[in-house]
């Protein structure tokens, strides 16, 4: 657990609340674990960026083993290639004329990069594009095995669409991608390990498909932090898309309740108390807009207070134990419900290691967009 003795140092004073907040120890411990598991276990990893969105962070994740990360949007990948990053899959289907000059700017000076699609007009239309500026595009198929979201069915379709890719000009056919969100946070373990091998059968059978048209391909893409642990030993993925385990949330914790959580919580929002004329209730200075809204409420890690709760959009409301007061200026850190989405509402992170502030991470997002 991070050591909010820094609370106590001069300059902390100066930190503008709601602040945004790394634990390094737990966040470095956390990236050497899931680099090794994947090391352990024969698959190789792309870490997910649209859960940090911080060129620093990728850095790290690729230093300590990743292959390179995952994106979901061009303007992580735009901040990704300008960071360096070489291997870039931007796991999102784009389909507009804007998003593929986009896409295809970027292609021009990233190598590594590569993209999904998930039906035959945007084969065509990305095909045409490329032929237009001289490029290669390389593809994978996305594949729906059960969220629903986005992807092609598996099985003959999906061959389809990767014959397609195939034989279209300016376009290579590098492989399959297929994501199991809606598995992510199941809390009971054994639904989990059985129906995330389902999930992944579904890929198999269209790897062998493809394998027996010649189409075999070089990537078998997905998963992600709630299945980190099962979907390996499926033999089917060559990749682990996992973006949470660096930070983790309520979300995810949850996820494990009962059975030890594998990763350390190394993100919070830290707030402060700005009003506590009321008994057993204080107000802090971090509500709707510092905190993803679509989960369940923050969690007290530190300070005063037994729940929190939202009180407006500038507001939180700490609930106080009996015979517990609080005091305009208290400090107070909070796990995040949803990691991805609240740090989409922060600029930058500030990094604290040993009881002590030591960096300050910016959150990155479209800086070399044109």
């Amino acid at each position: 657990m991070v050591d909010w003795s820094f609370l106590l140092q001069r300059n902390a004073a100066d930190i503008q609340t709601p602040a945004l907040i790394i634990d390094l120890e737990a966040f470095e411990r956390n990236v050497a674990k899931m680099a090794g598991h994947c090391r352990d276990h024969g698959i190789s990893l792309r870490a997910h960026a649209k859960t940090h969105k911080c060129a620093e962070i990728a850095r790290r994740q690729v230093a300590a083993g990743a292959i390179g990360q995952c994106c979901a949007s061009l303007d992580e990948a735009e901040m990704l290639v300008g960071a360096g990053i070489g291997s870039v899959l931007i796991t999102s289907p784009l389909v507009t004329e804007a998003a593929i000059h986009r896409l295809l700017k970027l292609n021009a000076v990233a190598p590594g990069l590569m993209a999904v699609a998930d039906n035959p007009q945007a084969v065509a239309r990305l095909a045409q594009a490329a032929v237009s500026v001289g490029q290669t595009l390389k593809l994978l198929v996305d594949i729906d095995i059960g969220h629903h979201r986005t992807g092609i069915a598996p099985g003959a379709a999906a061959c389809a669409l990767a014959a397609a890719i195939a034989q279209s000009p300016n376009l290579e056919f590098v492989g399959i991608q297929g994501y199991a969100g809606h598995l992510m946070h199941l809390a009971d373990r054994a639904e989990r390990q059985e129906r995330s091998p389902a999930a992944l059968e579904q890929l198999r059978l269209t790897r062998d498909q493809l394998r027996g048209m010649g189409l075999s391909p070089r990537i078998v893409t997905g998963g992600g932090t709630g299945s980190f642990d099962i979907d390996p030993a499926e033999n089917v993925l060559t990749e682990l898309q996992a973006g949470s385990y660096v930070f983790m949330d309520r979300q995810y914790n949850d996820v494990w309740t009962g059975e030890g959580v594998p990763f350390e919580t190394s993100l919070f929002v830290l707030t402060r108390v700005v009003s506590a004329n009321h008994p057993g209730m204080a107000t802090t200075d971090a509500g709707l807009k510092a905190f993803s809204t679509d989960a369940d409420a923050p969690v007290i890690s530190f300070g005063p207070g037994e729940s929190y709760g939202f009180f407006g959009d500038e507001y939180g409301r700490l609930t106080l134990a009996e015979n517990v007061t609080a005091q305009a200026g208290d400090a107070v850190a909070c796990v995040v419900p949803h990691c991805d989405p609240t740090v989409n509402l922060y600029g930058h992170y500030l990094v604290v290691r040993g009881g002590e502030l030591v960096d300050r991470w910016p959150i990155t997002s479209g800086k070399y967009r044109t």
